[in-house]
């Protein structure tokens, strides 16, 4: 048995077979080859794997993701077919005389630089499928499986290197029950999703993918930050039992999913949940969530090869909207950038893409598919509690330009006799330190903050969230950062505004107790955290946790912040 020691992301405890999701070995060496009748055909039969392969994959996006997504694959399927591409390889196998591999890579890569060079989207697009299609059947002539998320049909645990949110959204909870990573940490996209997906999951482990193989029996354990390796069943039954405690923990927080969230000395805050998708909503519902703090609409843009459609988008924000039956619905606008690319357009690449084109600066400037994003929501805002929310806003001109291409689409749509709610509160993520300084001033222009921690930590600290080697740096109980999120609910609260906090912080046992002292309104995080958070500030005064606020703001270090909240809650 080995164990591997990580972070824990995600709780729960998850036992299941190991899937590796790393991409296979596709090196191979230049071969003469004599029978080359016999050669053509190991082409053919790997092309025909291929086929079955792409065609079973499209009819399961098409059930499960939609036409427009199986869409991807047919197009794979028609370059399968194409004798401009076939006919060159098994010509080449027989006058050259080499093996297949080298002639299906050789004439692939002809014809992908002769695609990309061209001046025209569509015959580029083609380069991406040809590249797509070709590894795919070398896949089959190396005798190597090709990873694919979505076509997992058994209960396994996923292990990567790491996770894309691509890759995330393709998972079915029905058989993923857990994920461990090399890397990555709490605030990590994967980490963020396993929350989300209500799944155990152990990040950080640096050496997962080299310990375990795939059909190996594992234990990720989300509570304590442990991945164990092919178990004993003594450890396997012990498990059992600390998941069975879990689960009647659990069964205990289910108790208050009706309930209001309220101090011990009666103070009332807004729990919220952080989605990525209308399919969220069960999550939401089944723990209580009083609101959704953050909507992610990126994930509607991505895993796919075009943008979303206006209508597309209509009706994924309408079904939120209405699903919460009125309560209210904080849809953040488009954060593409830093770890979330769209390859689809084509963006330059960056030195330092988390402080780079991203997220408002990229919308501001694509104007297009801001101003789609924009009426989307907008004629979707009539069938429920819409708010609005800027990301990523460094400068008060930045939102003010924000706000007038909505009401340049409102008054667009209102002429053309479409219906608007007549009140969207149009608010900000606070998540740059420059923004968080001039809270004063932005508060008197915007409806309301949501304090996005996860970025204004690592700005703030100047220490990216995803290395490993400056994480000590990531500190959300810092006094810094504690002093920062004090400026930002004064500001809100001296205009008359509420404040609201969307990162993983909101949900953080150690966090809650100092925010519930500083006057946080709404608490917005994973909706698997929900309940257990309503446990605790049910048990804590308001009051108090004011005298503990005003305590470790004084304070130097986080060590020093996290022994007094310990000693004033236990």
């Amino acid at each position: 048995m080995t164990f591997v020691k990580g972070i824990a992301a995600s709780n729960g405890i998850a036992i299941a077979k190991a899937y590796r999701l790393v991409e296979p070995d596709l090196t191979f060496a230049k071969k003469t080859i004599e029978d080359v009748d016999s050669e053509v055909k190991r082409f053919e039969a790997a092309m025909s794997k291929a086929k079955s392969e792409l065609e079973a994959i499209r009819d399961h996006a098409s059930n499960e993701l939609g036409p427009d997504k199986a869409a991807i694959f047919e197009a794979h399927l028609l370059v399968l077919s194409d004798p401009e591409l076939i006919s060159p390889i098994e010509d080449k196998i027989k006058t050259d005389k080499v093996n297949a591999e080298v002639a299906l890579k050789e004439t692939a890569d002809m014809f992908v630089t002769m695609f990309e060079q061209m001046d025209n989207e569509y015959m580029k697009e083609r380069a991406a499928d040809i590249r797509d299609v070709t590894k795919r059947v070398l896949t089959h002539l190396l005798g190597v499986q090709m990873v694919n998320p979505s076509m997992i049909s058994e209960e396994v645990i996923i292990v990567a290197e790491d996770l894309t949110p691509s890759d995330t959204a393709q998972l079915n909870r029905q058989f993923v029950k857990g994920f461990t990573t090399n890397i990555g940490g709490r605030t990590s996209h994967s980490a963020i999703m396993a929350r989300s997906m209500e799944i155990p999951a152990v990040v950080g482990t640096k050496t997962a993918t080299e310990e375990i193989n795939n059909g190996d029996i594992v234990i990720v354990d989300g509570l304590k930050g442990e991945v164990h390796i092919n178990p004993t069943p003594e450890l396997v039954e012990q498990y059992r039992k600390i998941h069975e405690e879990y689960e009647t923990q659990k069964a205990e927080w289910a108790k208050l999913v009706n309930e209001k969230t309220v101090s011990a000395d009666g103070h009332h805050v807004e729990l919220a949940a952080n989605i990525g998708t209308p399919k969220d909503l069960k999550g939401v519902k089944e723990n209580g969530g009083e609101g959704v703090g953050l909507y992610r609409t990126e994930f509607l843009y991505m895993g796919r090869d075009q943008l979303p459609s206006e209508e597309e988008q209509f009706d994924a924000y309408k079904a939120v909207l209405e699903g919460m039956e009125g309560k209210p619905v904080v849809v953040r606008t488009l954060d593409i950038g830093g770890d979330k690319e769209l390859p689809y357009l084509e963006l330059p690449k960056e030195l330092n893409p988390f402080l780079g084109f991203r997220a408002i600066r990229l919308c501001l400037e694509e104007q297009g598919i801001f101003r789609t994003q924009l009426r989307a929501l907008l004629r979707a805002s009539v069938y429920g509690n819409l708010k609005i929310m800027f990301p990523m806003i460094a400068t008060l001109d930045e939102f003010r330009a924000a706000k007038a291409l909505l009401e340049e689409e409102k008054q667009k749509l209102v002429a053309e006799g479409q219906k608007v709610a007549d009140k969207i509160e149009l608010g900000i993520m606070v998540e740059i330190p420059s923004t968080a300084v001039l809270a004063d001033q932005f508060a008197k222009e915007v409806d309301f903050f949501s304090i996005g921690t996860n970025d204004l930590i690592q700005y703030t600290m100047a220490a990216d969230r995803m290395n490993q080697r400056v994480s000590y740096l990531y500190q959300p109980y810092s006094p810094s950062i504690l002093r920062l999120v004090k400026m930002v609910i004064d500001a809100a609260h001296a205009e008359g505004k509420w404040a609201g906090m969307c990162g993983e912080m909101a949900g953080d046992e150690i966090a809650i107790p100092v925010l519930l002292g500083l006057g946080l309104d709404e608490f917005s995080m994973s909706a698997t955290s929900i309940l257990k958070a309503r446990s605790q500030i049910r048990n804590l005064s308001k009051t108090d946790m004011q005298k503990l606020a005003e305590t470790v703001l004084t304070m130097q270090t986080t060590d020093q912040v996290i022994e007094a909240v310990k000693f004033a809650v236990k």
